[in-house]
C-alpha cells in the first residue's frame, strides 16, 4: 500500500471508527463460520455401505435404506436432489448439517458415529409445512 493509500485509509477509520469496528467484528464472527460450512463430512465416509435400518425411538416403526454414501442420512425427511446445505459440526465422530429445500422445508441433522456399522441420528424440521423430528439408531444388517 503506499503512503498516500495509507494516509487516506486511516483518515477514514478515524472518521468513522464504529462503522470499521462493527465491520471488522462481523468479520470475525463470519470468517470461522463460513469456513466451517465447507466441511468435508469424512466421517459419513467411514460408514459401510449397504442395507442399514433405522429404528426410531419412541416407535415401532421401523425403515431400512439401501446406503452407498452416508451423506443419504443427513435428508432423511427430505429426499430429495438440490437441497442447500450447510455444515454445522464435522468431527471424526459426529457431523451437524442443516440443510434448505427450497419450496419443501428444512432440516437440521446430527449423525454421531459408534463405528462402521452403527450410528445414532436426530433430525428435526420442516417438510411439507409440517413440524418433523426423528430420533433413531441407525445399523446396519446386510447387504443391499
Amino acid at each position: 500500500m503506499t503512503t498516500s493509500l495509507l494516509s487516506r485509509f486511516m483518515r477514514m477509520v478515524k472518521a468513522q471508527p464504529g462503522r470499521w469496528l462493527a465491520i471488522a467484528a462481523v468479520l470475525g464472527v463470519a470468517a470461522p463460520a463460513l469456513a466451517q460450512g465447507s466441511g468435508s463430512l469424512a466421517m459419513l465416509d467411514g460408514l459401510d455401505q449397504g442395507l442399514w435400518e433405522l429404528r426410531m425411538r419412541g416407535a415401532e416403526k421401523r425403515e431400512r435404506i439401501c446406503m452407498h454414501d452416508g451423506r443419504q442420512f443427513i435428508q432423511i425427511e427430505h429426499r430429495q436432489p438440490g437441497c442447500d446445505r450447510f455444515v454445522v459440526k464435522d468431527t471424526p465422530k459426529e457431523v451437524i448439517v442443516q440443510y434448505t429445500c427450497h419450496g419443501n422445508g428444512y432440516g437440521r441433522t446430527s449423525i454421531r458415529k459408534e463405528s462402521s456399522e452403527l450410528a445414532q441420528l436426530k433430525t428435526q424440521g420442516i417438510s411439507n409445512g409440517r413440524p418433523f423430528s426423528i430420533d433413531a439408531e441407525l445399523r446396519r444388517v446386510g447387504s443391499c
